[in-house]
């Protein structure tokens, strides 16, 4: 997606979801807030959990705390590192996770879907955008309803 990125970067994206199973999703309501609450925890591990690492691994201070904000996507749509972190995120989901994801919610309407894309888009860059419509493999039983999401026309 972006051979040119920077050192940080690259090690942000590898970073960004360490050990992520230390904190199960059900340790926190299943509400709107209970996900932020532990988003906002996840971000917080992972990059504290990624700074341990780079430290042992001799990665000078400045390059820890840039990771670190990076991890914890701090300028999103602002700094152009942490979007490419986001858009990165992003298309992983759609092309790897979306489908077992669906899979997983049979309680949700293809209304709730739809919503959760639209989130996920507004999240992404236009080159992200272009990415995930052409450089990621969608999942293909899911892509009348990702369009209609997310495509202003509806696909």
């Amino acid at each position: 997606f972006a051979p040119e990125a920077p050192q940080a970067l690259r090690l942000s994206v590898r970073c960004q979801h360490i050990q992520r199973l230390r904190i199960p999703r059900d340790t926190y309501p299943r509400t709107p807030l209970g996900y932020q609450q532990w988003r906002t925890q996840l971000m917080k591990f992972h990059a504290e959990t990624a700074a341990g690492i780079l430290r042992e691994v001799g990665y000078e201070e400045a390059m820890i705390e840039r990771v670190k904000s990076l991890v914890r996507k701090e300028g999103l749509k602002r700094d152009p590192d942490c979007q490419g972190l986001e858009d990165v995120v992003d298309l992983v989901f759609l092309e790897s996770y979306l489908a077992d994801f669906v899979a997983s919610h049979p309680e949700y309407d293809e209304a709730k879907f739809a919503d959760i894309l639209k989130k996920t888009w507004r999240k992404m860059s236009p080159r992200g955008h272009e990415a995930a419509l052409s450089m990621i493999k969608l999942p293909e039983h899911l892509l009348p309803v990702i369009h209609r999401a997310v495509l202003p026309d509806g696909g």
